[in-house]
């Protein structure tokens, strides 16, 4: 009989397939072709270079983040962790989670390192990654309140879930640093039936590393988180500029305005809990392009171009994930 877990996947799984399934056969598979093959060798060079960069210069924040721990894992490690978890994080409900507890078990058996040192290590990029991603939307959103930009979408609603998502990141990262005993005798609480566990009763002393080596670090290494900040806002631009150059590969190409409300749209389609945003990326694309009065190819043309690009990612992943699992036996 399947798990409830399984059953889960599954359903996420059916959701997307079927939402993808209405969408694809209303865009014109016919134009596509011709479209791609006016694009010039150029054009392709600069689209993979960008996306190289991007990629560049998140584990690049990684590595500063690890430096500012202590931690000797190198820029190349790095990046075959990161790929590798998104990779599972592709293919599980929600893109943005799923391979987080690989990248841990990677980091404390590949390289050795402390549990507790993995988990801040992980944790503190994908804190890093979250609160520039909220933030960045509710920019974005609070710029599309300022116009007309599609008046049948509730700006304001995904703004208030922005903002309530941005405000309790932040009181988790200040409870963490200044109030570290609040967050700890919380755990305690949550672990208290399993404090005869062998691994599960050691939680506190690990918590109790991570604090330390957590307020040390804001203390001792603020110009690292700085940079690490500024390294976020680079890579955020980068996938700005990524979907801008995409749309100029397509006549005609949306304003200001259309680029921001394409970019909210396609990063809260990764932020729905199916895998992958399969269906939701396809669904909101084709809808948006109806709304700004661009051609079903402009949309099918993002669609199949994004795809191409996560495909060509994740099979990179496949290969680090292999890597890494060749370095376990």
């Amino acid at each position: 009989m399947l798990s409830r877990q399984k059953l889960v996947r599954i359903f996420t799984w059916l959701v997307a397939l079927l939402l993808a399934a209405s969408i694809l056969p209303q865009l014109p598979f016919a134009t596509l072709l011709k479209s791609l093959a006016t694009l010039s060798l150029t054009q392709w060079i600069s689209w993979i270079t960008l996306n190289l960069l991007i990629i560049g210069v998140l584990v690049v924040r990684w590595q500063v983040l690890t430096r500012a721990l202590g931690l000797p894992v190198n820029l190349i490690s790095l990046l075959l962790i990161r790929q590798a978890g998104q990779l599972v994080s592709f293919i599980t409900p929600g893109p943005q989670f799923g391979g987080e507890p690989l990248q841990v078990y990677w980091l404390w058996k590949n390289y050795n390192l402390p549990g507790y040192a993995a988990l801040l290590a992980v944790g503190l990029d994908r804190f890093y990654e979250l609160w520039i991603n909220f933030a960045v939307l509710l920019f974005a959103v609070f710029l599309l309140l300022a116009t007309s930009a599609i008046d049948t979408v509730a700006w304001r609603g995904i703004a208030l879930i922005l903002t309530v998502l941005i405000l309790s990141l932040s009181v988790l990262g200040w409870l963490l640093i200044n109030h570290p005993e609040v967050v700890s005798a919380g755990l305690q609480r949550f672990t208290r039936r399993w404090q005869h566990h062998a691994i599960l009763g050691k939680l506190d002393t690990q918590w109790g590393l991570i604090s330390s080596n957590l307020v040390a670090m804001t203390r001792q290494h603020k110009p690292a988180l700085v940079l690490a900040f500024i390294l976020s806002l680079f890579g955020w631009a980068g996938m700005t500029a990524e979907l801008w150059l995409l749309l100029t590969f397509f006549d005609p190409a949306p304003d200001l305005t259309g680029l921001l409300v394409l970019f909210v749209v396609v990063r809260l389609a990764f932020l729905l809990p199916l895998p992958g945003g399969i269906g939701t990326l396809e669904a909101g694309l084709f809808w948006v392009c109806q709304g700004l009065d661009l051609p079903a190819s402009a949309a099918l043309g993002l669609i199949v171009l994004m795809r191409l690009r996560d495909a060509v990612i994740m099979s990179a992943g496949l290969i680090a994930l292999r890597h890494l699992n060749a370095r376990l036996q």
